[in-house]
């Protein structure tokens, strides 16, 4: 496999006003919107800029939580809310401790949250006016940032007894709680990151969600081990009662659609130990289910590209040049390569993109042959305008078979036979393209003995051919016929090939 493939598939993402939209609509970022729009100079707030415990109330009703205000999750949403409003700029927050000159001066500050502690002043932040003013391109990094703040959330340590963790100072002792903030982090991110590529691979969205226990044994099982070891099941447990939490806090932000864990799963026996009930195979959807919306992608691509990973889309190469796009899409999956390749044409006149493909087409490197199937495949997308643009290379040794084929293909009149030589040196390179692009599946190994089985003699001539790839081809040739005389043959024209050069 060449190495400079690209570690993910390519994936197709909505337009940035879709995802914009998308964001809009998340119910975390519209509750922190409306509370940026409710709050004002009389909005009490702590010195760590957080509403104060008398303020909740009234914005938990502003949000339509108060039938949740009896058992708290009201309160709880509209605090994280507003925490978000905070830190994503949407509301500002001037520190009690520090006031400016003008507050000084006017006593601005004065005002108490009612029992003598000084409050901040809050005041509508700059990216609040982008909500209903700004571009896509200036939604979309906003809600990045609010999914900052959740992921900070969802990676936080879990404090049961938080007395049991404070200090003789009144500090968290972050020791004692046993909590690795970055080993925290890139576990969800290695999650995301697996449930990113389980959706993006095949060249599209995965059909149905993805089961929570499918994600935490990709973190923890070791891809060579046979049945997993009870510490290991065990292990895939924990991070899935982990995860659950993580993914209820990551749902209301867009991120993911996610279908909890069953609680009735778990049960506690008389002596207190935990036992799981029996789940049918086909109800595997109680041990929680996950999927990315197209947001989703969006944030994960986006924070993947921050961290240097090569994470492509689908239209990346469109303003690109015809060689970067047959080499970007050589190992793109099928549907994925063909996307992309259709934007790149809608964006040029038809002749002059087959033209331009043809001339990406031609050389002897390692990718040669791979650029060559891929611009055959997208001159098929252009269709009969690209023809004069085909006949013109006709007697090009490289390109003059490509040329036939598709010519062909197309029901072409008067398409010149090809000569011997120029057969041969397309099976070469056809087959040279395949074991680039599959490496050696059975349609291969189909191929190989169709080649070998409509030519007589196939060998004698086949180690003559002026093709860079030729002694490679002929010895996958021995490799993949399931006939033992003409594997033997092709090996020692392999041999042969490369005593010649």
């Amino acid at each position: 496999m060449p190495g400079d493939r690209t570690s993910l598939p390519p994936v197709r993402l909505p337009s940035d006003a879709e995802l914009a939209r998308d964001a809009l609509a998340a119910p975390l970022l519209a509750r922190a919107v409306r509370l940026a729009r409710w709050a004002g100079p009389g909005t009490r707030v702590g010195a760590g800029g957080e509403l104060v415990d008398e303020q909740l109330p009234a914005a938990a009703e502003l949000l339509g939580l108060g039938d949740e205000l009896e058992d708290g999750d009201g309160e709880a949403y509209a605090s994280e809310a507003w925490r978000v409003a905070v830190d994503t700029g949407l509301v500002e927050v001037e520190d009690p401790d520090e006031p400016d000159e003008q507050d000084a001066s006017d006593g601005a500050l004065d005002a108490d949250s009612g029992d003598g502690e000084p409050t901040g002043s809050v005041t509508a932040g700059a990216q609040l006016a982008l909500i209903t003013s700004g571009a896509p391109q200036d939604v979309l990094p906003l809600w990045l940032e609010a999914l900052d703040v959740v992921f900070a959330d969802a990676t936080a340590p879990i404090l049961d007894d938080l007395a049991a963790v404070i200090d003789d100072d009144g500090e968290i002792d972050f020791e004692a709680l046993d909590w690795d903030p970055e080993a925290e982090a890139e576990f969800l991110e290695g999650v995301l990151g697996n449930l990113y590529l389980l959706t993006v691979a095949d060249g599209g969205a995965t059909e149905g969600p993805v089961p929570l226990p499918v994600l935490a044994a990709s973190m923890i099982v070791p891809d060579d081990m046979g049945e997993p070891t009870d510490d290991i099941l065990e292990q895939v447990s924990e991070a899935m009662m982990r995860l659950d939490d993580q993914f209820q806090l990551l749902e209301p932000i867009g991120l993911v659609t996610y279908t909890p864990v069953d609680e009735a799963l778990m049960v506690e026996d008389a002596d207190g130990a935990e036992s799981a009930l029996p789940v049918e195979e086909d109800d595997v959807s109680r041990y929680g289910m996950v999927r990315l919306t197209p947001l989703g992608l969006y944030g994960i691509r986006s924070r993947m590209l921050e961290a240097g990973v090569d994470a492509p889309a689908v239209g990346d190469l469109a303003g690109k040049d015809a060689r970067a796009l047959l080499d970007g899409i050589a190992h793109f999956p099928e549907l994925s390569a063909r996307a992309e390749t259709e934007q790149w044409l809608a964006r040029r006149a038809a002749a002059d993109a087959a033209r331009d493909l043809l001339a990406a087409a031609r050389g002897t490197d390692e990718g040669a042959p791979l650029r060559r199937l891929h611009c055959q495949q997208a001159l098929s997308l252009v269709g009969a305008e690209a023809e004069p643009a085909v006949r013109e290379v006709l007697d090009s040794p490289e390109l003059g078979g490509l040329a036939r084929v598709w010519l062909a293909e197309l029901g072409a009149a008067d398409v010149p036979a090809p000569p011997e030589s120029m057969i041969f040196w397309l099976a070469i390179d056809t087959i040279a393209a395949q074991l680039s692009a599959d490496g050696e599946p059975d349609e291969l190994q189909e191929l190989v003995e169709g080649l070998v089985g409509q030519h007589s003699g196939f060998f004698d001539t086949a180690w003559r051919v002026e093709h860079p790839a030729t002694a490679e081809v002929l010895e996958a040739m021995g490799r993949l016929h399931r006939d033992r005389t003409v594997s033997k043959e092709a090996r020692k024209a392999a041999f042969r090939a490369r005593s010649r050069s």
